[in-house]
C-alpha cells in the first residue's frame, strides 16, 4: 500500500449525522443494525414484522423489527504548521503530516464521507482552511495544501503556538466529526485540555509528529551549534555522555506528560515518528475497535 493510500477507520460510538453513508447512527432508519422493537401500529411497515417477539409479547401486540440509520461523518485534519514542524531529514514532520492527510481525504472520498483541513499556529492563518467536502480529488488537494509554495510563512513567535488550536477548532466545537490532530506537541500541554473538552462531541486522534533526530542524541560527542526552530536563536553545547542522558530524559518526560494529557480524556496518540504507514493507522482503529 503506497504511503498516499487508504486506510480503515470506524468509529468508537454511534453518530448522530443525517446524510447517508457508512457509520452507525443514533436515528431509526433502514440500516441493518438492530436498536430494538415497536408496535405495528406506530410504525406500519408489515415487511419488518418480527412473529418470534410478537407470539412472546404478554400485551399481545404485533411488534416489528426497528434498525439504526447509517450516517456520513465529516473528517477534519487539525494540523499544526508551525515552525518546529518544518524540521525534519530527510523529509520534514509537515510533509509527512501531508501523507497522512492525503490519505485521509482517499480514504474519507471511499466511505462516503466528506473531509476538509484546518490549520494553525500563533497566527492562526483561517484563510488557509478547506471546509468539509465529498469529491474523488479531496486528498491530493489537502495533501497539496500542506506542501510546497502555497503554505503561509511559519508565524513569528509572540506567543505558544498551540495558542491558536483554540480558535482553530471553534467550527468543531459540538459537533460530531472525526479529528485527527496532528502536531509535535512542542508547546505548552496546559493549552491542550481545555481544546480537548472543546472536542468532547467529536472523535480524536491526537497524531503525534516527532523526528527521529528529536528523539535520539548525537552518538558522537563534541560541539554541536543547534538552533530553536520556533526563535530561529542558536547555541552551541557540548554533546557528551550526561547530555545524552538529560536528552533521552527530557524525550521520556514530554512523552509521559503528553500521554497523561491525553489519557485523562480517553485518547490514544497515533505516533508518527517515520514516513506515514496506512496499514498502521488501520490497525490503530481496529485496535480501539476491540
Amino acid at each position: 500500500m503506497s504511503a498516499s493510500g487508504e486506510f480503515q477507520y470506524r468509529l468508537p460510538r454511534v453518530t448522530g449525522g443525517h446524510r447517508p453513508g457508512s457509520h452507525d447512527a443514533s436515528s431509526l432508519g433502514s440500516g441493518q443494525r438492530f436498536a430494538g422493537h415497536a408496535r405495528l401500529f406506530d410504525l406500519p411497515d408489515p415487511r419488518r414484522l418480527d412473529l418470534r417477539a410478537s407470539l412472546r409479547d404478554v400485551r399481545r401486540e404485533w411488534l416489528v423489527r426497528t434498525q439504526l440509520e447509517r450516517a456520513a461523518i465529516p473528517l477534519y485534519a487539525v494540523v499544526d504548521i508551525s515552525a518546529s514542524m518544518r524540521f525534519g531529514v530527510p523529509s520534514t514532520k509537515l510533509e509527512r503530516a501531508s501523507r497522512l492527510v492525503e490519505s485521509m481525504g482517499n480514504s474519507a472520498f471511499r466511505s462516503g464521507d466528506p473531509a476538509g483541513l484546518i490549520v494553525f499556529d500563533a497566527a492562526e492563518p483561517d484563510a488557509f482552511a478547506i471546509p468539509a467536502r465529498h469529491s474523488r480529488g479531496i486528498g491530493q488537494l489537502l495533501g497539496s495544501r500542506l506542501r510546497g509554495e502555497s503554505l503561509p510563512p511559519a508565524a513569528a513567535p509572540t506567543a505558544p503556538h498551540g495558542a491558536g488550536l483554540k480558535r482553530a477548532i471553534e467550527p468543531l466545537t459540538g459537533k460530531d466529526v472525526l479529528v485527527f490532530l496532528i502536531s509535535d506537541f512542542h508547546w505548552p500541554l496546559d493549552l491542550l485540555g481545555p481544546a480537548l473538552d472543546a472536542l468532547h462531541r467529536a472523535s480524536v486522534v491526537p497524531v503525534v509528529v516527532w523526528d527521529p533526530a528529536e528523539l535520539e542524541p548525537p552518538a558522537v560527542s563534541g560541539l554541536l551549534t543547534l538552533m530553536d526552530a520556533e526563535t530561529r536563536e542558536l547555541r552551541t553545547l557540548w554533546i557528551g555522555r550526561r547530555l545524552r542522558e538529560r536528552w533521552r530524559l527530557g524525550v521520556t518526560r514530554r512523552r509521559e506528560a503528553l500521554e497523561a494529557v491525553l489519557s485523562a480524556h480517553d485518547l490514544r496518540p497515533f505516533p508518527l515518528f517515520a514516513e506515514f504507514d496506512p496499514v498502521a493507522m488501520s490497525r490503530y482503529f481496529m485496535d480501539d475497535a476491540r
